[in-house]
């Protein structure tokens, strides 16, 4: 069994199939579905979902890419949002200045303004960054030992794993690291500590290569599982295992 940490089945691309592909899923041994969102009606969805489907849960929050349509009032309907029981995290949220479709300083404001209430709400953080690791640091480094959060989609090489670990993070793999040409990333995934990594899709996007090309979706988080055992040199089950009761603990998701 396995637990795909980062989804976004809210989205439209599922629209015509939402139900079969959920029901694959639940059939190739996924037993539960943690749907992030990116902007505030995604949000709502994605809570609309974890109520339709008892293995689905979900994450409120503004993604990088929105971060200027985080105002006063949607910070006020995402804490709204984050006391429903299906609600386990606030995310995604961080930092991108790959695509800087959101000016920095104002990613920079709904980032900090997020932590804040996940702080506040007592949930665990999802957080985006890409080509942002110094200024992604700093900002969780002023909210201390306050945060109890994940890199998702982890891009970065050991240096800044080791940094993420020392901070308390955890570290989420998703279908990048079955490329061919991701030696850096299985490096990572064969380094960092046991109790501190997931697994994820980040479906529709980054789809594992054995279907890279096609719509990503979450029953293909065993994909990405088992390239992590083989650079660990483990048996799949055993990094079945091993995330599931992590993400269990991390998200506080009963068994």
């Amino acid at each position: 069994m396995l637990i795909d940490t980062h989804a976004h089945l809210q989205m439209n691309k599922y629209d015509r199939d939402r139900d079969a592909v959920i029901a694959r899923t639940i059939e190739s041994g996924i037993e539960c579905i943690i749907n992030a969102s990116f902007d505030l009606p995604s949000s709502r969805q994605a809570v609309k979902l974890a109520e339709e489907y008892e293995n689905l849960y979900a994450a409120v929050g503004v993604h990088p890419h929105d971060a200027k349509t985080l105002d006063d009032g949607t910070l006020d309907i995402l804490r709204e949002l984050s006391k429903h029981p299906k609600v386990v995290a606030i995310g995604e949220m961080g930092l991108d200045y790959y695509r800087d479709l959101s000016p920095r300083s104002v990613q920079k404001s709904a980032f900090g303004k997020q932590l804040r209430l996940a702080v506040e709400v007592d949930l665990p953080v999802i957080i985006h960054n890409r080509d942002a690791h110094d200024d992604t640091m700093a900002i969780l480094k002023q909210h201390g030992d306050q945060i109890n959060g994940v890199m998702h989609c982890f891009s970065g090489d050991i240096g800044f794993a080791d940094k993420c670990i020392r901070m308390g993070l955890h570290i989420s793999f998703a279908g990048p690291v079955t490329y061919p040409k991701s030696h850096q990333l299985r490096d990572v995934a064969a380094y960092v500590p046991q109790d501190r990594f997931f697994v994820e899709t980040d479906c529709p996007y980054l789809t594992p290569q054995f279907k890279r090309g096609k719509r990503n979706e979450p029953s293909y988080v065993k994909a990405v599982a088992k390239k992590i055992a083989e650079v660990r040199r483990v048996a799949f089950p055993e990094i079945a295992r091993i995330t599931t009761s992590n993400a269990r603990t991390f998200f506080g998701i009963a068994d």
